[in-house]
């Protein structure tokens, strides 16, 4: 790399082919181009660093290449250099920020009535035009409505609340998108790998990141990294130059929360104040990491398998509930919003957490507490169905126990080969290591070893975490060490899993067709033109 040439003019795009991302702009212009289809205004907005000047300026080649209007600009012409090296004449580009007076666009719009100098049409950019004054507006506003035919605008704003409508409605539109974090991150990688710089794919992750959908700043962080970690990007050099969340503290702390672990998050802020960490970034990671977990739930190939924390991730993604994760992503970004408001950022911070604590799905209250019976409406006939659901607390609800397999005697359940539902139900198992177990098959089960086997579309439910935990129930069930073994292969059988959902379905139809035929539900829906929702019903666990 030159010592004078920073990442992001060294590799901005000379060409539309060359571009990353905003391909619904680069689509439209191109076929514009191509059916000489020329409007006279065009006016592009987005955030910083996602190309407005860059596309400005090929649209601009592509107006003056010497061989022809065309959408793939030869860039070996005179013109096509001189645009790129900023020495065509009739190529004028303005920074509206200091040029805001009206006597300047006076001055560039009487320039604009003589004709092209070198080229085709002479081409105006003008970058952040909200900074124009009013009368400046007013001026420039004479010139869009009846432009020389030499003549093309590109106007260019961060802000396009602050242009008149007037000059608005004077101008083909174009929203220039954010680009996406893993768009960014696969550019970075190319650049890095034609500089031939080491690196470390989690450091260009967490500058894509950094860059907030802007590949100007991500290029110029980039610059900054190889600079500070000696011409070698690594993601603790990086994370550190960012002054980024340790993700570390992020899991522990959504640890902490699936245990419901007051004490232990409290720890955890206290270490992170410690270590000056920024409560406020602290927070909009947290949320992002809430993201990632529900994408892992929903979808969980979205969680790349380079991804140095899949493991981890999809581990979360097990223990927590989707409702879980809603709840808590929405306390993060409400409570970044309010962090300026309390009396300080760890107050705001751990006021967050503790939220979430305090609003955790149905850990509310203590399962041993007994809840009341409803009293039945006198209304209510008695033998009816409605009757059933509106009693449903009055007496203890659980399933069947089945025959327990004989704990301590691992020799003697492995000769009669225990049904592994039965088993299922008698092991202390957490969310993590229980879908594991209920989306397996017992395959083999001797010598204190037990195989399980599990389809290969639930393989991201194999974790070492997981692994590690069901292997430990077994051996804390059977009093002695079990050695758990989990292979990848069919699962003809129906599996715990399938046979739950079965049998849930099987609940739901039974309770449709309670109410369906209930006498008292069959008397309202006649006499009161009534109709039974049927997502309202619900089967009596």
């Amino acid at each position: 790399m030159s010592a004078t040439t920073v990442l992001a003019r060294k590799w901005r795009p000379w060409n539309f082919a060359q571009l990353a991302g905003q391909e619904h702009v680069v689509k439209a212009l191109s076929n514009a181009l191509t059916q000489n289809r020329l409007h006279h205004a065009y006016l592009f907005t987005g955030t910083r660093g996602v190309g407005k000047t860059t596309i400005a300026r090929i649209f601009a080649k592509s107006l003056n290449c010497l061989t022809g209007i065309t959408a793939t600009p030869c860039g070996e012409c005179s013109a096509c250099k001189e645009i790129d090296s900023g020495r065509f004449v009739d190529l004028i580009e303005l920074d509206a920020a200091s040029n805001t007076q009206v006597d300047n666009m006076r001055e560039l719009l009487e320039s604009a009535l003589y004709a092209p100098t070198s080229g085709r049409f002479k081409v105006y950019i003008i970058d952040e035009v909200h900074m124009l004054s009013k009368s400046a507006f007013n001026a420039m506003l004479k010139t869009l409505e009846e432009p020389p035919g030499h003549v093309k605008f590109i106007l260019a704003t961060t802000d396009p609340q602050k242009i008149p409508v007037t000059v608005l409605s004077r101008c083909l539109q174009f929203n220039l998108k954010q680009l996406p974090t893993d768009l960014i991150a696969s550019h970075l990688l190319y650049v890095l790998e034609q500089e031939r710089i080491p690196f470390e794919q989690a450091a260009l992750n967490l500058i894509a990141r950094a860059a907030q959908g802007s590949m100007r700043d991500a290029l110029s962080l980039m610059d900054q990294a190889i600079a500070f970690s000696a011409h070698r990007v690594e993601e603790a050099v990086v994370r550190n130059m960012l002054g980024a969340i340790d993700q570390g503290y992020l899991f522990e702390l959504l640890q902490a929360l699936h245990r419901q672990d007051g004490p232990a998050l409290l720890q955890i802020a206290d270490n992170m104040a410690a270590r000056s960490v920024a409560f406020d970034g602290a927070l909009q990671e947290l949320a992002t990491l809430l993201h990632r977990i529900a994408l892992g739930q929903t979808v969980p190939q979205a969680i790349a398998d380079d991804e140095p924390e899949r493991v981890r991730l999809l581990e979360l993604a097990q223990a927590f509930t989707p409702e879980e994760v809603q709840l808590y992503y929405q306390i993060s970004i409400h409570g970044r919003d309010e962090i300026d408001l309390a009396p300080d950022e760890y107050a705001g911070f751990t006021m967050t957490l503790l939220r979430m604590l305090a609003f955790a799905p149905g850990k509310g209250l203590p399962q041993t507490v007994a809840t009341p019976a409803k009293a039945v409406p006198s209304s209510v006939p008695q033998g009816s169905a409605a009757a059933a659901a509106a009693n449903v607390t009055a007496t203890p609800v659980g399933r069947p126990v089945p025959p327990p397999v004989a704990p301590g005697n691992i020799a003697a359940s492995s000769a009669g080969q225990p049904d592994w539902g039965v088993l299922l139900q008698q092991l202390n198992l957490q969310s993590m290591a229980q879908q594991l177990a209920k989306h397996c098959l017992l395959d083999s089960f001797s010598d204190g070893q037990i195989t399980l086997r599990l389809a290969q579309e639930h393989k991201h439910l194999q974790t070492r975490m997981a692994v590690e935990k069901l292997q430990a129930a077994l051996s804390e069930y059977f009093a002695q060490p079990t050695r758990l073994n989990v292979v990848l292969g069919k699962t003809e059988a129906a599996t715990p899993a399938v046979i739950e959902l079965h049998n849930k379905q099987l609940r739901q139809q039974q309770a449709y067709e309670a109410i369906e035929q209930d006498a008292f539900v069959r008397a309202a829906q006649a006499e009161l033109d009534a109709s039974v929702l049927a997502d309202s019903i619900k089967p009596i666990q």
